[in-house]
């Protein structure tokens, strides 16, 4: 589009091309939005937090081809609500929400309708906070919905160009509005932010690159490099009483209503923000008892996602690392995509994902990102063809390392066992390739849910301020007491791989044999145990399970994994909760491509960690 054009209706096409420019322009905001965040604690990561929620609503989009403005701005709405980070990760999403809610069952919608849809948003955003703050996000959201109502005008053109300009000087004056911003020289970062967003749209309807016109539209606010307003700031103790960030992701057909959730939690902390969508419930909470919080959320549905992480240690981090390029946290977390974690886990966590590829003749695909698990499950079921699969290279494990050295102070990868695959090896490789120090890493000696879980420990510890060689060690002594086992429905994916021989296989059809396998801690695929028939597979996988886990276990995770099993999922879990508790927390996934290929369709498998025993 060019800037004498007229654009007089918003469709879904145009929406979803303007979201994803808003979306990538605000993300190569991160480092200066890091930079200025004094507000609500200075711990520098709402750039962060902002990136990776834009980051998923922007996955969302690029995967819908709707036609009708409604459904894009749910998918928008909704890929938010997945990603949320932050405070203003989880107001955006509200903001998104009620945007949605105002233009449902629309084609398309008018410069009228559009400035009644930005007000619908912030209305929604408002209702939603226990105590609304003038000078932040809010405030500037209010001010563009104003301004969009009143601009008199029919084209989208003049309109973005209208509500950008009312919305940077309500940027400009947030200092006004907020004591903390005024005494640090800044402006609210989160209100920038979304000012960012807005800038990207500009750009976008003008015909303007985002790169070329990244200059062009610079607001007010400090500039780059101008000193690092997070760490200079006081940490406000007097004011902010409770360390941890406290985020989690609920699912469940019956869950409470938002206010039933805030009136349960609103004395548990501060800065509490709920959202309900659908089956989803997301929760951010400041608070001292994460664990009270999460106890109660498994109480009303399935915990998803949790973390906590300390506000206190992220400022310390931001201190020593005063500089334009603000590390978030002190440890990022990288692992591959054999490690079987959802999408819901990867973006709670911000963990960096390095894709194997799959092979399938002349077509080359990056796992879950060209083809997802259950796309390629049912291509196994339907494909005579073994595909072939290939770790990720040095090089785009080093771009990997790379990007989570721009979020964290150091890097800590989790990889895929090293007697399975060259991953570590390439990974090793990397880290040597990494300008400063490099990263620090643990072979899981797994593969599946088993990395995922330890990958998944891995972030928690780094969440809860633990140092990098600390990280490694843990993962290492928790390795060693646990493991994963699985069994298969047919030999042909075994054989076809390498991975057992004709004349065992034969043996075992022939007899109806079902081998259960696992992984020693050494990380040797070996037999565990052996049943005849499907049924009795299942029980003989929980017996072997039983007798690894020793009975002085204090903390046990499990996660279920199934190639084209789904079915699986639900007899396990409640088959581990009715013996080991409750509460036990256990993930499950469809097994990556990698894993998939080598097992074939009705495998299926346990994964178990060990976190605590006497």
């Amino acid at each position: 589009m060019i800037s004498h054009m007229q654009i007089r209706y918003l469709d879904g096409p145009r929406l979803r091309r303007s979201l994803i420019a808003a979306c990538e322009y605000a993300q190569g905001q991160r480092a200066e939005l890091n930079r200025i965040n004094v507000f609500p604690v200075p711990d520098g990561d709402t750039g962060t937090n902002l990136a990776l929620t834009l980051r998923a609503v922007s996955d969302h989009l690029r995967a819908n081809r709707e036609r009708a403005v409604s459904a894009v701005a749910r998918e928008a709405a909704q890929g938010a609500v997945l990603g949320a980070r932050g405070n203003c990760g989880m107001m955006l999403s509200h903001f998104l929400l009620g945007f949605a809610d105002s233009v449902v069952e629309r084609e398309r919608i008018s410069t009228i309708e559009f400035g009644v849809a930005l007000k619908a948003g912030v209305d929604k955003l408002y209702a939603s906070l226990e105590r609304p703050v003038e000078g932040t996000i809010l405030t500037v959201m209010r001010d563009t919905a104003v301004a969009a109502e009143g601009a008199g005008t029919a084209d989208f053109v003049p309109l973005f160009g209208h509500v950008v300009e009312q919305a940077r000087e309500s940027l400009a004056r947030t200092p006004d509005q907020l004591p903390v911003l005024k005494k640090a020289g800044v402006v609210d970062a989160g209100a920038k932010g979304f000012v960012s967003m807005l800038e990207g749209v500009l750009l976008f309807v003008q015909g303007v690159s985002l790169a070329a016109g990244s200059e062009a539209v610079a607001g007010p606010g400090a500039a780059a490099g101008e000193g690092m307003a997070a760490a200079l700031a006081e940490y406000p103790t007097a004011e902010e009483q409770y360390r941890f960030c406290t985020e989690a992701l609920v699912r469940g057909e019956a869950l409470p209503t938002q206010a039933e959730v805030r009136e349960v939690l609103r004395e548990r902390g501060d800065s509490l923000i709920v959202i309900r969508s659908d089956d989803v419930l997301k929760v951010h909470i400041h608070t001292d008892d994460p664990e009270d919080v999460f106890a109660y959320l498994r109480s009303v549905g399935s915990l998803i996602t949790h973390k906590a992480e300390d506000m206190k240690a992220q400022h310390d981090a931001i201190g020593r690392d005063g500089h334009i390029q603000l590390a978030r946290r002190p440890v990022a977390i990288v692992t591959d995509s054999a490690a079987d974690l959802s999408e819901e886990i990867v973006r709670a966590h911000g963990i960096h994902v390095v894709p194997l590829s799959l092979v399938d003749g002349d077509r080359s695909y990056r796992d879950g990102i060209d083809i997802n698990a259950t796309e390629f499950h049912r291509m196994l079921a339907e494909s005579e063809r073994l595909p072939t699969t290939s770790q990720p290279t040095p090089a785009a494990i080093l771009e990997g390392f790379r990007a989570a050295s721009e979020e964290g102070e150091a890097v800590v990868g989790v990889f895929l066992s090293s007697t399975l695959s060259g991953t570590f090896q390439a990974a090793e490789v990397a880290a040597g390739r990494v300008e400063g120090d490099p990263p620090l890493l643990a072979d899981s000696l797994g593969a599946s849910l088993l990395t995922g879980l330890l990958t998944l420990k891995a972030v928690e510890l780094a969440e809860a301020g633990w140092a990098p060689s600390e990280i490694v060690a843990e993962v290492r002594r928790i390795r060693a007491r646990s493991g994963i086992l699985f069994t298969v429905k047919t030999f042909e994916r075994m054989i076809a791989s390498g991975r057992v021989g004709r004349g065992k296989a034969f043996v075992g059809r022939f007899l109806g044999l079902k081998p259960i396998m696992g992984m020693t801690p050494e990380g040797v695929v070996a037999p565990f145990g052996k049943a005849f028939g499907l049924q009795r597979a299942r029980a003989e996988l929980l017996r072997v399970l039983r007798r690894q886990i020793p009975a002085s276990a204090r903390k046990v995770r499990f996660g279920v994994v199934h190639v084209g099993m789904p079915e699986i999922v639900d007899e396990m879990t409640g088959a581990l909760r009715s013996e080991y508790g409750a509460d036990v927390e256990v993930l499950s996934a469809p097994a990556t491509p990698v894993i998939a290929t080598h097992l074939g369709i009705g495998a299926w498998g346990i994964a178990y960690i060990v976190e605590d025993a006497s």
